[in-house]
């Protein structure tokens, strides 16, 4: 690790029953307080999902004993260098599914039933095949910022919206290889399950997702076109280290390329959009003239 880099960013799953998960996450808090990290952590019945930022020290020690339990004895970390902390908190939030899916179907476990993961290598050849679906496991804002070339744009606000989605536009592709991706791996271990079910006969999904492809030494992010949105104060992080990176980003208020994404400046609306540098100073941070005149 770079010796300038004073502070690391964690991004880490694990679907594993938790026994008594309440009780674990409170616990948690208040171990994750004690250490000083800061950050977001998820904990239901089905596993865990987090992201958190602290010094390297700090996030050492946390990987180290997180994986002094059991549960989690194998989990992964995903870890970029910072120069500060990502997070202004810490959160530890109990919740009935780690990512929001809503199919009331047991057969949905990640650990029973899933697409076939394809390492970043494997993933960048499948890529290149004339035949194959590229689908996009995120929502339609963070496709806009980013995504992989000739990838399918989904048209949802959120991941529960994908089952219905996938039923209205995805049925005439059940006969073809479907990749699936996501910013790192947690939603497509389900979404690609639920493809599974829905009769899709080849599925594949990008272990570690899109963060873990743009740190591949063979890839180096190759095929990946604009940024990855990544849910810290960095807002968004760089994945294509080739000279084939281009901006797809459009802003909001010109449509001029454009990668940074900012809230609206009114609190009452906090929309996220991408905003050029001259709409954002034209604009003073509003998405719009109705919020700029609350």
């Amino acid at each position: 690790m770079n010796k300038q880099s004073a502070y690391s960013i964690l991004l880490f799953y694990k679907y594993v029953n938790i026994p008594d998960a309440q009780q674990f996450a409170q616990e948690h808090l208040d171990y994750c307080k004690n250490l000083g990290i800061k950050g977001r952590i998820l904990i239901a019945d089905e596993g865990i999902n987090g992201t958190l930022s602290g010094t390297v020290e700090q996030t050492e020690q946390y990987m180290h004993d997180l994986r002094q339990n059991p549960l989690f004895a194998d989990i992964v970390f995903k870890i970029d260098e910072a120069d500060g902390h990502a997070f202004k908190k810490m959160f530890v939030r109990y919740k009935k599914e780690l990512v929001t899916f809503r199919v009331d179907d047991k057969d949905l476990d990640p650990n029973t039933l899933s697409g076939k993961k394809l390492n970043p290598k494997q993933f960048y050849e499948q890529l290149q095949r004339d035949d194959v679906i590229v689908l996009d496991g995120r929502t339609g804002y963070e496709y806009d910022l980013g995504h992989f070339r000739n990838s399918i744009r989904p048209d949802v606000e959120s991941f529960r919206e994908f089952p219905q989605w996938i039923r209205e536009y995805m049925s005439e592709h059940k006969d073809k290889p479907i990749l699936t991706y996501c910013t790192g791996g947690i939603r497509c271990e389900k979404l690609s399950g639920f493809l599974l079910k829905e009769g899709f006969q080849e599925v594949y999904q990008l272990d570690g997702g899109i963060v873990t492809y743009g740190k591949d030494p063979d890839t180096k992010g190759r095929l990946f076109d604009g940024k990855c949105y990544v849910f810290d104060e960095r807002i968004s992080v760089p994945i294509n280290h080739t000279d084939e990176a281009i901006i797809v980003g459009r802003c909001h208020h010109c449509g001029k390329p454009s990668d940074r994404y900012m809230n609206c400046a009114n609190d009452a609306c906090h929309r996220q959009h991408i905003c050029c540098e001259e709409c954002d100073s034209m604009h003073n941070g509003y998405c719009s003239e109705q919020c700029a005149s609350l």
